[in-house]
């Protein structure tokens, strides 16, 4: 398994927790926040252990926006914003 840190949103829809990885489109979902986290976590091994399996890891990382950081370990990780704010269209 290759060193990848990973953004994490999570969010309250009616009665479960549902965490989401932005960056790679993963969701999963749980009836705490911890356990919406963990989710998460396996569901990105999965994704990440699939693309490894299909040779296509490394693309699909950098196409979604991760770098290669060499020191002190090889890790991803994803881009970091330059400036996050909530908008609005309309009155």
């Amino acid at each position: 398994m290759r060193n990848i840190i990973f953004n994490s949103s999570t969010f309250k829809e009616g009665e479960v927790y549902v965490s989401l990885c932005p960056e790679l489109n993963v969701s999963s979902f749980g009836d705490t926040l911890d356990e919406a986290k963990a989710s998460l976590k396996e569901a990105v091994e999965a994704f990440v252990e699939e693309c490894e399996l299909m040779g296509t890891l490394e693309q699909v990382l950098e196409e979604a926006g991760f770098d290669k950081r060499l020191e002190p370990s090889e890790v991803w990780v994803p881009r970091e914003p330059l400036l996050e704010e909530k908008m609005a269209l309309g009155g």
